[in-house]
């Protein structure tokens, strides 16, 4: 093979090439639906896409930006981020985007630790980012060229640098290539999600997140439209789904809550609904009946899945409560096509209950300038996921906790899940969350923090008798604070770091 042939497009498998085919392909088709904070709306078809992320290529050739280089970005959702983000993959640098609820000391770490040639922000994060941004506006790639760039890109280049959530320890950057999407995640999505271009997506993932990057990246591969609100209230959102006829919505068990708890919910604002996805928790029982309720027609996917991995690993399919296998609510389904999976014990023995490890096309390169915690999670030839799971004889796994979120409580394992599980069978109980709170004679107490129902006040005496009654002795909390809301990260996700540590009435 010449090296003009190995360095040509010819059969190369890179995410911008896939945007370019979709601008050949099906120009006028509608890649994204925005609306703005006054509610106006605006459209993006692919072509359009593809010359505005030509534009924002040659504006970062300009400022020096070349293969191997990071450019961060500081913004909300919006078209100008997607089409920023294929103009970095177009000459061959990587993307990674700032959470945008960060302190200026968080977002100077993150910056400092990315190392990025360039960063781009929109006006109201500009003060927060460290030294002198570009900054989102019309003159920004005002007169520049919208024609493909004249860059190399491998698909072995990283694409994106997705911060981990921290929700249990300081953020790692991920390092995730082309290949992955292309040859792994997106047909997993494609066969596991069922996912294509007749899709009209309701878009709230944050793109600081690989749940919101990742989607996007597979969605825009795959050609579907997506629909970005500039506010994620349950409210607006209700509308945006009624008016684009919305088909799919992937979101955390607290979105779904939210929307279930408007005046508004029913069949006339969800009824062209026809996928619930769901991930980082479990869906209250009281959610899934409203949900059902309101669009019978609907099924829920249950799925698992880490920035390490791309995003996805496991999915699982139900339209009720029923439909899952031993009625166990902690079924996360089965792996994907392109995992391999396995669940061992701490000496590494396949085991029924324990660490779930992988090995995928999926998985990362690494950590960004980390390799002691790059040797840790994939130096035995697999990914530890450090998630704990349980197996059955058909191969359905179930999420049993976080490493980390275990609790050692008397010299006994308790799962918090499996506690917060019951808690949520309790009729005054809308929301539980469960962590291990140090003491000196338990080692850590079982403590629970419970949101009620609306119109019910949960007495911890009794909800503690409640949880006697379902679970062994020493797995059912010690305390049970009942409280308005639970903390949460921009997705929804329980931070239980901060459960461990606020104070307590004694």
């Amino acid at each position: 093979m010449t090296a003009a042939h190995h360095r040509s497009p010819l059969g190369r498998a890179t995410l911008g090439d896939q945007l370019r085919r979709h601008a050949r392909n099906q120009p006028d088709k509608v890649a994204f639906v925005a609306y703005d904070a006054a509610g106006d709306r605006t459209t993006t078809t692919y072509g359009e896409l593809d010359a505005r992320a030509n534009r924002f290529a040659h504006l970062l050739l300009g400022h020096g930006v070349g293969g191997g280089d990071v450019v961060a970005v500081m913004a909300r959702n919006s078209v100008d981020v997607v089409a920023l983000y294929y103009g970095t993959l177009k000459i061959g640098a990587a993307l990674t985007v700032v959470n945008v609820l960060f302190g200026k000391q968080e977002v100077v770490q993150q910056i400092d630790h990315a190392q990025p040639a360039v960063v781009v922000a929109s006006e109201e994060f500009e003060l927060l980012v460290p030294g002198a941004p570009l900054v989102f506006g019309p003159s920004l790639t005002a007169d520049l060229p919208d024609t493909e760039p004249d860059a190399y890109v491998d698909e072995n280049d990283v694409a994106m640098l997705v911060y981990t959530s921290g929700t249990e320890s300081s953020p790692k950057g991920v390092l995730i290539p082309h290949r992955n999407y292309l040859i792994s995640t997106a047909p997993a999505w494609s066969w596991g999600l069922q996912t294509g271009p007749e899709d009209t997506w309701l878009f709230v993932m944050p793109f600081f997140t690989i749940a919101g990057l990742g989607s996007m990246t597979t969605l825009t591969l795959m050609g579907a439209t997506l629909v970005l609100p500039a506010t994620v209230d349950p409210s607006g959102a209700l509308g945006i789904i009624a008016r684009e006829r919305v088909t799919v919505i992937a979101q955390t068990p607290t979105f779904y809550l939210a929307l279930s708890g408007q005046p508004d919910f029913g069949a006339d604002a969800v009824g062209t609904v026809r996928r619930c996805m769901t991930y980082g928790g479990q869906v209250p029982p009281a959610v899934i009946e409203a949900w059902s309720a309101a669009a019978p027609d609907v099924r829920w996917g249950t799925y698992w899945g880490q920035s390490e991995l791309s995003q996805l690993g496991t999915v699982g399919w139900f339209a009720t409560l029923d439909d899952i296998p031993g009625g166990d609510p902690s079924w996360i389904g089965r792996p994907v096509t392109h995992l391999e999976a396995r669940v061992v014990d701490a000496e590494g023995n396949d085991a029924e209950v324990g660490e779930l490890i992988c090995r995928s096309p999926s998985v990362m390169l690494g950590y960004h300038r980390d390799p002691e915690r790059t040797e840790a999670a994939l130096g035995s030839g697999w990914l530890h996921t450090r998630d704990i799971v349980r197996v059955d004889a058909d191969g359905n796994l179930f999420f049993q906790d976080r490493l980390t979120d275990m609790i050692k409580s008397g010299g006994m394992n308790v799962s918090s899940q499996e506690v917060e599980r019951v808690l949520h069978t309790h009729p005054d109980v809308l929301r539980a969350a469960v962590v291990g709170r140090p003491d000196p004679y338990w080692s850590e107490a079982v403590t629970a923090f419970v949101v009620p129902r609306p119109g019910r006040e949960p007495d911890p005496a009794a909800v503690i008798a409640f949880c006697r009654e379902q679970l062994a002795v020493f797995k059912v909390p010690k305390v049970v604070h009942v409280v308005g809301e639970l903390p949460v990260d921009a997705q929804g996700k329980v931070l239980k770091r901060e459960l461990r540590k606020v104070e307590l009435p004694t």
